[in-house]
């Protein structure tokens, strides 16, 4: 009864059965009462009469959520209905919210106890303007500034106002208004800007008032990036703002009006301004901040306004020098101010936030990449003169007074550069490859997710290092040393400081003196491995190995160059490998694989001073080594010695060393492919399956960088290899028959599938590998044709596997026109019955729908003329899922469509216009 009372809006609606509704919505009562409540309020909230009951509701009520709710009524008509109105309705309303605003804000009391409700008022009013100005109420910013003269609070307000007005011009408008209207806006801003400049000046001389002088700095801030510069630099503004500075209540108000005149850059005008507002600024700071002060201990002590201080800080300094750092190199005393300037940005910079970091960080990269290019192109002098802001031509007598300038500049910043370094090593983001880390217990462990974050972070600190070792190679190398020895003396030591110093001399690879860079290397792991010997626990020596990894893992033209260290190293990675501690093995693994990949051939030639190869004595003890490794690092070792073996040029050699490195797997498949053959039953148990599983992940891994040399390996396991996955797919498919597609979700049919999976994914891996030679093609396609495309078309939906749909479509893509004649086995085998898996709905079996059509561009791509072998039903089978596929949800799918048929058309025209010239030429 009380719904359909306020549903009637032919009378003014029941406001106290209102606010009951609202309460009921807010408060605590029974899941039925809010819900009901809530469609009675969807109702009220959609009706296009509701708007007009709002100044009924405001009236009568005192329930401020019950305002919000005729407000909110109000903004949708506003925002979609508001010029569809009468001219009177909209003068009532923007009377009446102008009216509600002034009689709030007039009166003390009232205006901080309904601030949120005045807050609310304001945007709708600022909704309305966004319609009615300038056009329709072209009074309204004197209105307005006549207004704040009467009242210190509305004054307040006007400002509150006034603010909003420029964010949603200048900021959100996007979305919101048209070009023209935005540009008409901005027009009648600016043209009526010198009311609200005078109002602002005027506030900040006369007024004593702390909220409204912080009112009119916010209000300022929100103008400052778009009002003519005549404003700011041809008025009292500037000494104004500067005057606020050091008054705490108003400091960071401050700071961001005079970080956004500093970010503002039109050329040298206003340079001598700029000069002026710096060097009060510096004066001013050094009684805030005394130059003593260590920034990051006060901030991590310090109040949130204390913090917001530093924060914005960081903004004033980046923004000032990006835009006008050269104005500050003019005078010896304006030299003085930057470099103490620098300084503080320096000590910003160890503040312990990510984001105040990103902030100098940012900066940091910008300054030295201009230092470095300045300094790269001295032989350049075109090049020089435009990096100094020259657009003059060069005549001879001036290049060497350029040099001598380039030269001054880089002498300029030598000691910020220098404390630069020791920040950039001292805060140094983790590389992708350490595995190891502190968690939030102080616990060394194993990393699980990767922080992109930390990842972006680290690449602009390298590229800032890089360049920084470029201007000084001497003293990066001497700061890195410095610290290092302080770590072996136990004066500086602790996990993170080891960590970031080791980062940074990995990051800094390439960018000394190869001479240089090999004496600094053998002193920095002589020193790392010392360290390792020394220091005790399992923890320390955890860190202290990942670091060593990282380290050897960057340079590999050192490791290339010097024989007996990369020896070294790569015995002390087997040592790591037998090292239990989380991450460490798996950190062993890779930077082996790293180092193997990029200094392969070092490993199968004879070394001076060696009996054999080094890849022949891995062998001899590959047992031993990999003992006490993971299934999952024993494949990227086996991926590694692959890498050895590829680089081996005499045939001989290298299927003696894969035979060698295989000769494990292969004694435990030929096991289980003897036990299988006096029982079958024998290759249903789970441990065996594991086992089959581990055996092909591991030649999948040897695959992966052996290519065509994996042939004798591949053709050893190849047939049995299918059976297994014959049978496999049988049992998989008498399981999903029998317990339906609830079965396939089971752990042994999973474990069954994965081994189907991993077989394919062999196959796949070694075709795309290997050369393109067409007999390897015509060994080993056809014998999968029944026991994998067969098995495909036989099995229930859920038993296959989408890996086969893009094996074959790597076959095609690798021995293209050679697979037209097999194209109809393959298209009928996975055609049909992929369709009718994919079709019923947009969402089911996404692995298939992508791989589907993959298989179906190889095919349309290399194998054309097969297509129009088809007879009509089919090929206008392969038209119809084209089109289904470009209307796909999914965009890959829907671009991989469309790609399709933009492939199929041209190859149409091509075959059209030979078959044309054939007819002609009969």
């Amino acid at each position: 009864m009380a719904a359909e009372k306020l549903r009637d809006l032919s009378q003014p609606i029941d406001v106290a059965l209102l606010d009951a509704t609202v309460a009921a919505f807010y408060g605590t009562g029974s899941k039925e009462e809010r819900t009901a409540a809530d469609q009675i309020l969807r109702e009220l909230q959609n009706n296009p009469d509701m708007w007009l009951q709002v100044v009924h509701i405001l009236q009568s009520t005192q329930n401020l959520n019950t305002k919000f709710f005729a407000l909110q009524v109000l903004e949708g008509v506003i925002k979609y209905r508001w010029n569809a109105l009468p001219v009177e309705q909209r003068d009532g309303m923007k009377n009446y919210i102008s009216e509600v605003i002034v009689q709030l804000s007039s009166n003390e009391a009232s205006f901080r106890r309904e601030r949120l409700y005045v807050n609310k008022l304001n945007i709708i009013l600022v909704q309305v303007l966004k319609h009615e100005w300038p056009a329709r109420w072209r009074s309204f910013i004197p209105d307005l500034v006549s207004a704040a003269k009467t009242s210190e609070t509305i004054c307040e307000n006007c400002m509150a106002i006034l603010k909003l007005l420029s964010e949603e011009v200048f900021d959100f408008s996007r979305g919101e208004m048209t070009q023209q209207k935005i540009k008409e806006l901005k027009q009648s801003l600016n043209s009526e800007f010198q009311l609200i400049h005078e109002l602002c000046l005027y506030v900040l001389s006369a007024s004593q008032r702390t909220e409204l002088i912080r009112a009119t700095l916010a209000t300022l801030h929100a103008f400052l990036s778009w009002i003519p510069l005549g404003y700011i630099f041809e008025s009292p503004l500037l000494e104004t703002l500067l005057k606020f500075f050091p008054v705490p209540s108003y400091r960071n108000l401050t700071l961001q009006c005079l970080t956004e005149v500093a970010a503002l850059n039109f050329g040298d005008f206003y340079n001598l301004q700029y000069v002026k507002m710096y060097s009060i600024f510096m004066v001013q700071l050094q009684s805030i901040l005394p130059t003593t002060t260590n920034i990051p201990e006060a901030y991590a002590h310090g109040s949130s306004e204390e913090q917001a201080f530093i924060q914005n800080l960081a903004l004033f300094f980046t923004s000032f020098y990006k835009s006008h750092i050269r104005v500050l190199e003019s005078s010896q005393e304006n030299i003085s101010a930057l470099l103490l300037g620098l300084e503080y940005l320096i000590g910003i910079s160890y503040v312990d936030d990510t984001e105040v970091f990103k902030v100098c960080l940012d900066y940091w990269n910008s300054l030295v990449l201009e230092l470095f290019e300045a300094h790269h192109n001295l032989d350049n002098p075109a090049v020089a003169a435009n990096m100094m802001g020259l657009q003059i031509p060069l005549i001879p007598g001036m290049v060497d007074g350029l040099g001598s300038q380039l030269l001054q500049r880089r002498q300029l910043y030598s000691g910020p550069m220098s404390k630069l370094r020791l920040l950039m090593i001292c805060r140094m983001a983790k590389p992708e490859e350490v595995l190891i880390v502190e968690d939030e217990n102080g616990n060394i462990v194993r990393e699980t997710m990767k922080d992109n974050d930390v990842l972006v972070q680290y690449k602009i600190m390298r590229e800032t290092l890089i360049y920084l070792s470029h201007l000084d190679h001497e003293d990066t190398e001497k700061q890195m040393l410095k610290k290092l020895s302080k770590q072996l003396k136990g004066e500086d030591w602790t996990w993170n400081n080891l960590n970031t110093l080791c980062w940074a001399i990995g990051s800094i690879s390439g960018s000394m003196m190869e001479e240089q860079e090999n004496r600094f290397l053998v002193m920095v792991i002589r020193d790392l491995l010392n360290l390792c010997e020394i220091t005790k626990g399992k923890d320390n020596k955890a860190v202290i190995a990942s670091n060593i990894m990282y380290v050897v893992g960057q340079y590999p033209k050192f490791l290339r160059a010097h024989w007996k260290f990369l020896k070294t190293v790569v015995n002390k990675l087997f040592e790591f490998m037998h090292e239990t501690h989380p991450g460490v093995q798996d950190m062993a693994c890779d930077t082996f694989l790293k180092i193997v990949q990029k200094c392969k051939r070092k490993f199968v030639i004879i070394q001076v001073g060696e009996n054999e190869p080094f890849v022949s004595e891995l062998l001899s003890g590959l047992p031993s080594t990999i003992a006490d490794l993971e299934p999952h690092q024993i494949h990227t070792f086996y991926e590694s010695v692959g890498h050895m073996i590829q680089a081996e040029s005499d045939p001989q050699k290298r299927d003696e060393y894969l035979q060698r490195l295989m000769e494990l797997p292969n004694q435990k498949w030929a096991e289980i492919i003897g036990q299988a053959r006096q029982s079958v039953d024998f290759l249903k148990d789970q441990d065996v399956i594991r086992t089959v599983l581990n055996i092909l992940q591991t030649n999948t891994s040897v695959a992966t960088s052996l290519g065509t040399y994996f042939l004798s390996q591949i053709t050893l396991i190849f047939l049995d290899m299918l059976n297994v996955y014959r049978m496999y797919s049988e049992l998989i498919s008498n399981s999903i028959a029998e317990g339906g597609p609830f079965a396939s979700k089971t752990s042994y049919v999973k474990l069954l599938r994965s081994v189907k999976r991993e077989t394919l994914k062999l196959i796949e891996t070694f075709l795309d590998k290997a050369e393109d030679q067409p007999q390897i093609g015509k060994q080993f396609v056809p014998p999968m044709m029944d026991p994998v495309l067969g098995d495909y078309a036989r099995n229930v939906p859920d038993a296959r596997e989408s890996e086969v749909l893009s094996l074959f479509a790597t076959i095609i893509n690798k021995y293209k026109s050679a697979m037209i004649e097999d194209v109809p086995r393959i298209f009928e085998a996975s055609f049909q019955c992929t369709l009718e898996m994919i079709t019923k709905n947009f969402e089911d079996y996404p692995e298939h729908r992508l791989k589907f059509f993959s298989l179906l561009r190889a095919i349309a791509t290399h194998c054309f003329p097969a297509l129009i072998r088809l007879s009509s039903q089919q090929l206008k089978l392969v038209m119809d899922s084209i089109i289904w596929a470009f209307r796909h949800t999914e965009r890959n799918i829907a671009e991989t469509g469309l790609n399709l048929l933009l492939e199929m058309l041209k190859n149409f025209q091509v075959w059209f216009c030979m078959y044309s010239c054939i007819i002609y030429s009969m």
